[in-house]
Parts: structure tokens; sequence; C-alpha cells
């Protein structure tokens, strides 16, 4: 399934930019970055599992905002993209 992952994490209190650098590597291990704090990842239910447990041990409930679309395994239909890099099969090999 492909699932989009946004956060929001507040960088000028404390720990802020430990937790943005630590919600990045999370969001990496399972997906690729699109915009500064937007990932595409295409996980089975199990791994969604983990991503979300992974994220929501490491924000600040209280300052920190993170948001998972479930778009599920039909997604090519769902999804349309326009300008830079819109050609990149998020379901393909992610090789940088």
């Amino acid at each position: 399934m492909l699932v989009i992952v946004t956060y929001d994490i507040a960088v000028s209190s404390r720990n802020g930019a430990r937790r943005l650098h630590r919600a990045a590597k999370i969001c990496s291990n399972y997906g690729r970055r699109v915009q500064n704090s937007v990932y595409e990842c295409i996980v089975n239910s199990t791994d969604f599992q983990k991503l979300k447990h992974e994220l929501l041990d490491v924000i600040n409930t209280t300052e920190d905002t993170i948001r998972f679309y479930n778009l599920g395994n039909n997604y090519k239909n769902k999804v349309e993209y326009y300008g830079m890099n819109n050609g990149t099969d998020v379901s393909g090999d992610l090789i940088f």
C-alpha cells in the first residue's frame, strides 16, 4: 500500500532539530522524500504499523504534528504528478 507521511516538527523548541533529523531518517528507511517533510512509502500493513510506532516514539505530541495518508494498494489511480520528478515509479527499486 502507498502511505504518505507528513510531519511538522517544532525545531525552535528544545531537542526539536534532533527529533526532525530522527523523523526524516525513519521515513527514509520506509520510503522516499518527495518534499521536505513529505514521504511516499510503499509498505505492507506490518511495516506501516512499525513506521507509525517508530515515528510516534520520536515526536513530541504537544509541539509536533504527524499525518499518515493511507492510499491503499490501488494508489496509481489516486495519485497525479506534475512538475519535477513526476516520472518516478514509487513501487520500483529506488537507488540514490
